[in-house]
């Protein structure tokens, strides 16, 4: 079954792709660099991209959203990335937890909750990760335990996007910790911040303006009717199922940072000159850049045939992760090549490409760790591939 947006046609992609450029170049270019210096939520452009329904846009038009096809979505997030990365990820995380709302929810949970996330009245992201569990989900501590009509929450969750200014996230929880498997025992429920949940901003290399906070759950409560389907027991289904949207999403975010180190990359090599004559004619530089183009080009192929493969209701594990470990290295390589061709003005804090360089690394880290992209591509390819 397909997921849940709409085909946008060629005409409605080419409108909304230009309403969301003019909206980079008035609002988010001019600020970023000071924004990123100074480690600020970006609060006026968080708004301004609620106004332009992009925490809905992959939320079904029945519930207030955009209904944009996986294909459109990462053509946005590749834009965005191009202009500050930070500023995607205010959005990817919501539309994570909205996924396993809208594919997995009861229909009053449905009701309820996805014109609100719509709308960006609640803004919000998935807590997964904790302290001594990244990768690897099934072995994470943070219980719920049911008591009356409500859940009670123990535990502590790390690096956790939007877990500060957001009011609402999507808890990986034991609900059965003596479950075996342990993913049988594992549920996803929904906690509002004003149940009380401790969070403290974490300092990062990158990926600086979006806060990434550090949880403490201490006997918070929640009501039972925030746990997604309402059944105990399926929330590694349901939230690896979100985090093929999620993967899809850093690796369209590799290609636009990619990109932008490529065209920063270019336009400086024609303008500096060494020896007599612009860089770009320089042996050297060209090989530099024809290799970075040929990154950007080949990282955007993957995401579009991994996007195509999600909206068409595929399982899409696989292509998904060919997409982000190619796309998250292509932008890192082109990150360390841009600086070394911007030479001591790559290394400046006065321009873009130090930041690059600092924001690549994550996306390699982030959304399963691009050794574990590896092995689920082995996998799929012996499971798909049977002798």
């Amino acid at each position: 079954m397909a997921h849940p947006a709409n085909i946008t046609s060629v005409e409605d992609e080419a409108l909304i792709l230009d309403s969301i450029d003019q909206f980079l170049e008035r609002d988010v270019r001019p600020y970023a660099h000071a924004l990123e210096a100074a480690d600020e939520y970006p609060q006026e452009i968080a708004d301004k991209m609620a106004e332009l329904g992009l925490y809905g846009a992959t939320i079904s038009p029945e519930y207030g959203g955009l209904g944009l096809s996986a294909g459109t979505y990462t053509k946005i997030v590749e834009r965005v990335s191009a202009v500050w990365m930070s500023v995607s990820g205010l959005f990817n995380a919501h539309l994570i937890m909205a996924a396993t709302v809208e594919r997995f929810g009861t229909d009053a949970q449905k009701s309820s909750w996805l014109p609100r996330f719509a709308s960006g009245e609640l803004r919000g992201g998935v807590a997964l990760t904790e302290p001594d569990c990244g990768t690897d989900l099934q072995a994470v501590r943070t219980k719920a335990v049911r008591d009356g009509d409500d859940y009670v929450i123990d535990g502590n969750k790390m690096w956790i996007t939007n877990s500060i200014e957001g009011n609402v996230l999507a808890v990986l929880v034991k609900t059965d910790p003596k479950a075996d498997p342990p993913h049988r025992g594992m549920s996803l429920i929904l906690a509002e911040s004003s149940a009380g949940y401790e969070a403290k901003k974490l300092e990062k290399l990158g990926y600086k303006g979006i806060d990434t906070g550090e949880l403490r759950f201490d006997g918070v409560r929640v009501p039972a009717a925030n746990l997604i389907s309402g059944e105990e027991g399926r929330g590694l289904q349901q939230i690896l199922a979100g985090l093929e949207l999620g993967r899809i999403n850093v690796a369209a975010r590799g290609v636009g940072l990619a990109r932008a180190c490529l065209e920063e990359s270019l336009a400086y090599a024609q303008n500096r000159k060494t020896f007599g004559k612009p860089i770009a004619q320089h042996q050297a530089i060209q090989i530099k850049l024809a290799d970075m183009a040929t990154r950007v080009e080949a990282a955007r192929l993957l995401v579009e045939q991994a996007a195509r493969a999600y909206d068409t209701g595929e399982r899409c594990d696989m292509e998904a992760g060919m997409a982000k470990l190619f796309a998250t290295e292509a932008a890192l390589e082109n990150s360390l090549e841009a600086m070394r061709i911007h030479g001591a003005y790559g290394y400046s804090k006065e321009f873009n490409i130090e930041r690059y360089y600092r924001d690549a690394p994550l996306l390699a880290i982030g959304e399963g760790t691009n050794e574990l992209q590896r092995i689920i591509i082995a996998r799929q390819l012996v499971e798909r591939n049977p002798v």
